[in-house]
């Protein structure tokens, strides 16, 4: 994360849909802003522009006033700061602010990053791939793209379906047995920690000092 701004407090903006995701992606928010003194977080929901009609008869649709809006998010914020209770660190937390905008959602949260000094964006991401991301797009990687502050992406965990991903395979269920028999003691089934596949780089165990001169130090072997 990076430094506090020039205002001295610690700014944390999260995007909010009022999915399942997002209530995570503010639960994130709020703990995260729990690590730093005088933290803030601003949640901010953006209503796409939607319009109705056809060629020059178009006009926008019917739009959520904004006062209603904004009692939804103050609800839903309230309701996320309940459900943490003793997580959160209220002499840290020095308050949560609600903000509605209208159009680009992307855009709005970095703008409305970009106008608080903001030194985390939080943002969720369903993780769709394919054609499913091709037509739905990616909020969170805009975000990423457009923000001036580090971001938080927050997606469900879901290992299981990383195959789906050319690049990631799923997890190997025998390394898991092997782990859960152990204590993790052991990370790799047998298969895997031969010499003739593809290792599992960089992987040891240290007992919680992370040095390669530690005594507990066990690489992966590097085979071909």
């Amino acid at each position: 994360m990076s430094s506090v701004g020039a205002t001295g407090r610690f700014i944390v903006v999260v995007g909010i849909d009022f999915s399942d995701l997002s209530n995570r992606a503010l639960d994130q928010a709020l703990e995260s802003a729990c690590c730093r003194d005088n933290a803030e977080v601003h949640g901010v929901y953006v209503e796409p522009e939607s319009w109705v009609g056809v060629g020059l008869s178009r006009a926008p649709a019917a739009a959520t006033k904004p006062d209603v809006a904004l009692q939804q998010l103050q609800a839903r914020a309230s309701e996320r700061v309940r459900a943490l209770g003793a997580k959160l660190d209220g002499r840290r937390l020095k308050r949560v602010v609600v903000h509605f905008r209208r159009g680009d959602a992307a855009g709005n949260i970095a703008q409305l990053a970009a106008d608080l000094d903001a030194d985390l964006v939080v943002v969720g991401s369903h993780g769709h791939r394919g054609l499913e991301r091709l037509l739905l797009g990616s909020v969170a990687e805009r975000v990423a793209r457009l923000a001036r502050c580090p971001v938080w992406i927050v997606r469900p965990k879901d290992h299981a379906t990383a195959g789906r991903v050319p690049e990631i395979e799923p997890p190997c269920p025998e390394c898991v047995k092997r782990r859960q028999e152990t204590g993790a003691a052991d990370l790799w089934c047998a298969r895997h920690s031969e010499h003739h596949v593809r290792p599992h780089r960089y992987s040891y165990a240290t007992n919680g000092v992370y040095a390669t001169s530690s005594a507990a130090y066990h690489a992966t072997p590097e085979g071909n």
